[in-house]
């Protein structure tokens, strides 16, 4: 054990013989004098913090003085009333204060307890208590303001991680000086109690078992008395004092005195004002001229003092400013920072700063964060923080997305316009710029807000132009999701999945399977929109296949027919019946016969001709479902359905490839078209 763990536990130790053993009086002076040091320290350390959080101790500090207190409490009280003394320092506060007159003394005493108890104390309590109240009602908005500046790009993931821990330990601090406030307070009530025991017994015990008169009982223990009052009073105002310094800390800069005189003093000419006026109290009134004008010219003096630092010629900011950023660029951690890529990227033209600045009433950051929260749910994939930058170099109009630095998707748009969708109307009906809807590659049209009503009650589609962007973004992130899922996000969900199924993850990886082979079978279930939400359904899969083989194409195949419930409900909507194309037999034959096998996987090797064929077929089908307004789905055997995506990917990458055992026995499949060569 450390040195300074040791002291605590001593400093604990101490304060239970305090309380069960009599102690002799030297020993009770030199446990007076650590607790007035003590309480001078803690004062000091609240005057020089800069917020309450570097004093976080401050509770259980406030409980263990308050515990140390009434120890010596204890200890003097039982001296007093069985010996009739509490050592030299007990006996000096008496003396000192009393005077010669003990109701004087009684009198000064019962003054320092209405203070601690009435005023300090109080006010401490009620300033923590409302703190704690303000402080948890306000974290839901912190949590969004660091999330906005999050997605924003103006923190990174770690400032972002420190934030959410202050906040969080803030909220701590402020619920746990509303409690020990309470200590002070009864620390304050258990005071008086105990002079009143101290007096009343004292009297009791001086006459009747010491033969005293009263007025040398109520001399000998009323000086006692209040002098024990004293030596624990002043220390527990000082830790009172204390306390509410800490708790009425808001915005600061600096320490208590740094904050006092910086900000009392930062008007010097005030300081003119009150010197004048108490030099003419000195004139008008009876009060002794001399004095006020000495009080009047140390005023005046100062203000002069003050103002004299503000005619200093001022620095030029600005070649500071440069020099410190020249200084940075040239270290070797800003260089290191100029080669890392951010996940996402979202960059936008001048004329499309109002759709992020939220001074001009735009919600786009908030509307990602919401993204990010539904894909998570969705997709089971934690998604990056989209990084937000205008670009000069693009169009005013113009936005772009970026997926780890490559331009994966663009578009324009006319802030002060709406997007009309068609939806298969004929678009010459309506007056408009003609487009196309980014997401999905709609025809439209963007048209002014006075012909809105119009359009919707011709049956289109109208849409704001930050929803089109949103819908543009979350579309773009979903098709891309497997690029953003590497070795260590999917380690991340490794580590989430373990803290509710050790066993089942401690069964799949290391041993059977790397990080690297589960990542692989989760981007392929992304690839094909596929939502991992459920790992551990996946993982189940992974270790019973995963012994049997390692080729992650054929493990994904098998955790697909695992989802087969979350993939027919994604496909179905809720619905009992499902239209597809089916694969001919002699199709099915054809690609499989043409499957090679080698150590590093399979992958189909088939001829030119039969693919063109097989494409063909499938483009008459999709051309066929199209027309009865269904999405086209190919549906095959499980043997040859990733074969059949690999294959179409190239030409069809938007098609459905679902096999048999994908889709749930008691669903309804019907055969809209048959994909034939012959």
């Amino acid at each position: 054990m450390r040195a300074r763990d040791l002291t605590v536990v001593l400093f604990v130790i101490t304060i239970i013989v305090m309380l069960i053993i009599p102690l002799p009086d030297i020993i009770l002076s030199i446990l007076i004098l650590i607790n007035i040091t003590l309480s001078l320290i803690v004062i000091l350390v609240a005057m020089n913090t800069s917020e309450p959080l570097e004093f976080s101790i401050l509770p259980s500090l406030l409980l263990l003085l308050t515990l140390f207190r009434l120890g010596l409490n204890v200890s003097t009280t039982r001296s007093i009333l069985g010996t009739g003394s509490a050592g030299n320092v007990v006996e000096t506060f008496g003396t000192f204060v009393i005077g010669g007159n003990p109701l004087v003394g009684f009198v000064v005493f019962v003054i320092l307890i209405i203070i601690q108890f009435l005023v300090i104390t109080k006010g401490s309590e009620r300033v923590s208590e409302v703190g704690a109240r303000f402080t948890l009602d306000a974290m839901p908005g912190k949590q969004m303001s660091i999330d906005a500046d999050l997605n924003a790009g103006l923190i990174n993931e770690q400032q972002a991680k420190q934030r959410r821990e202050k906040i969080e330990r803030e909220a701590d601090f402020y619920g746990a000086m509303d409690g020990a406030s309470k200590f002070v307070k009864g620390d304050a009530i258990a005071g008086i109690i105990i002079v009143m025991i101290n007096i009343i017994f004292g009297l009791i015990i001086g006459m009747l078992q010491q033969g005293m008169s009263f007025n040398e009982a109520l001399n000998t223990y009323m000086q006692l008395t209040v002098g024990d009052g004293l030596v624990s009073q002043i220390p527990a105002l000082l830790i009172s004092t204390a306390t509410g310094i800490i708790v009425t800390r808001a915005v600061s800069e600096g320490n208590l005195s740094t904050d006092v005189t910086g900000q009392l003093l930062q008007y010097p000419k005030l300081l003119y004002v009150a010197g004048i006026t108490i030099f003419l109290l000195g004139v008008f009134t009876p009060i002794q001229f001399v004095l006020t004008t000495i009080v009047a010219l140390i005023l005046i003096g100062g203000g002069f003092l003050l103002e004299r630092p503000s005619k200093v010629e001022p620095v030029n900011e600005a070649e500071i400013e440069e020099e410190e950023t020249t200084e940075d660029m040239r270290s070797q951690e800003n260089v290191v920072d100029l080669i890392s890529m951010d996940p996402i990227e979202f960059e936008f033209g001048y004329a499309l700063i109002p759709l992020v600045d939220a001074s001009q009433g735009g919600d786009l950051m908030d509307r990602i964060v919401m993204i990010r929260r539904q894909l998570a749910i969705e997709l089971g994939l934690v998604i990056p923080v989209v990084r937000i930058r205008d670009n000069i170099q693009l169009q005013p109009n113009a936005y772009q997305l970026k997926i780890k630095g490559n331009e994966v998707a663009t578009g324009e748009l006319l802030l002060d316009h709406f997007l009309a969708m068609t939806g298969g109307l004929d678009s010459d009906e309506l007056d408009g710029v003609d487009t196309t809807e980014p997401a999905f590659g709609l025809p439209a049209k963007w048209i002014t807000e006075e012909m809105k009503d119009d359009a919707e009650l011709n049956g289109y589609t109208v849409v704001d132009p930050p929803s089109v962007v949103a819908t543009h973004i979350t579309e773009v992130i979903k098709k891309h999701a497997h690029q953003l899922l590497g070795r260590q996000e999917t380690k991340q969900l490794i580590d989430h999945l373990k803290e509710s199924y050790p066993i089942l993850v401690e069964e799949v990886t290391p041993d059977v399977l790397s990080v690297g082979d589960v990542q692989k079978v989760l981007g392929k279930l992304l690839r094909e929109q596929v939502s991992i939400r459920n790992l551990p359904v996946i993982f189940e899969t992974l270790a019973d296949f995963g012994k049997m083989t390692n080729d992650t194409e054929l493990l994904g195949e098998y955790a697909r027919q695992a989802l087969a419930p979350q993939i027919t409900k994604q496909y179905t909507m809720g619905k009992h019946q499902l239209k597809v194309i089916t694969v001919a037999g002699e199709v099915e034959q054809t690609i499989a016969e043409h499957v090679q096998q080698t150590e590093h996987g399979n992958y189909l090797a088939l001829d030119p001709e039969k693919q063109q064929r097989i494409i063909h077929a499938v483009k008459e089908q999709i051309e066929k479902i199209s027309l009865l307004e269904e999405h086209p789905i190919i549906l095959c055997s499980p043997t040859i359905r990733m074969y059949m995506k690999q294959l179409l990917d190239r030409f069809f990458p938007h098609i459905i490839v679902l096999s048999y055992n994908e889709l749930e026995p008691n669903l309804d499949v019907q055969s809209a078209g048959v994909v034939n060569i012959i």
